[in-house]
C-alpha cells in the first residue's frame, strides 16, 4: 500500500510544499474525520439573473456578515465538507485526480491546481464538468481562491467567482477558529 494514501488530502495534492504553510492552515487540512470550525464571513453577490442561476446550480452561499460553520469529515478517500452561512449550507466534496484537487459542488466539478505562494494555498481551474459535459477552463479564469492567515494568525479565506457575461458569481471572505 502506497504510504501517500494515508496522507491528508492537501498533502498529498501539495507534497513538501505543504509543509511550507502557516501551521493553523496545515492543522485544518490535517485532521482526520468528523471536525467543525467557527467564525465569521462576508458573502457579496451580483443580482445578474444569469450569476443568480449559476450560483444556485453551484450551491454558493446567499449575500450577507455573519457566522460560518464548516463542518469537514476527512478519511482516506478524500474529504466531505459543509459550509453553512446562516440557514443556507453549501456542500461538497473533495478528492485527489491526476494531481488536481477535484471538487463537486453542485452540478459542477472542479478540477483546481493547488500551489504555494507566499504562505497561502492558491487554487486555480484546471478543469470544468457540468453533468459530465466539460467547460472550456478560460470561462473560469476569474475564479480565485486563497487560503493563508490573517493578522490575528488566524486560518483566512478569500473565495471569488466570476464568469464572462455573468458578472460576478459569489465573492466570500472571512476567518475560522482551526487552531
Amino acid at each position: 500500500m502506497d504510504a501517500a494514501v494515508n496522507q491528508p488530502l492537501f498533502q498529498r495534492v501539495l507534497g513538501d510544499d505543504f509543509h511550507t504553510l502557516p501551521l493553523v492552515v496545515q492543522a485544518l487540512h490535517s485532521r482526520a474525520g468528523l471536525h467543525r470550525y467557527r467564525g465569521q464571513v462576508e458573502v457579496n453577490r451580483d443580482r445578474n439573473p444569469l450569476a443568480q442561476l449559476l450560483a444556485w446550480a453551484t450551491r454558493l452561499p446567499p449575500a450577507g456578515c455573519g457566522v460560518i460553520e464548516v463542518d469537514i469529515d476527512a478519511n482516506e478517500h478524500g474529504e466531505s465538507w459543509v459550509r453553512k452561512i446562516g440557514a443556507a449550507a453549501m456542500p461538497s466534496r473533495l478528492w485527489m485526480q491526476d494531481g488536481l484537487l477535484c471538487e463537486q459542488l453542485g452540478l459542477a466539478r472542479f478540477g483546481f491546481r493547488l500551489t504555494v505562494e507566499e504562505g497561502a494555498i492558491v487554487w486555480r481551474v484546471a478543469s470544468v464538468h457540468t453533468l459530465g459535459v466539460p467547460f472550456p477552463s478560460r470561462w473560469f479564469r476569474s475564479v480565485q481562491a486563497r487560503e493563508s492567515v490573517d493578522e490575528r494568525g488566524r486560518y483566512y479565506f478569500d473565495v471569488s467567482a466570476s464568469m464572462p457575461i455573468a458578472g460576478l458569481l459569489v465573492h466570500y471572505r472571512g476567518w475560522l477558529d482551526a487552531a
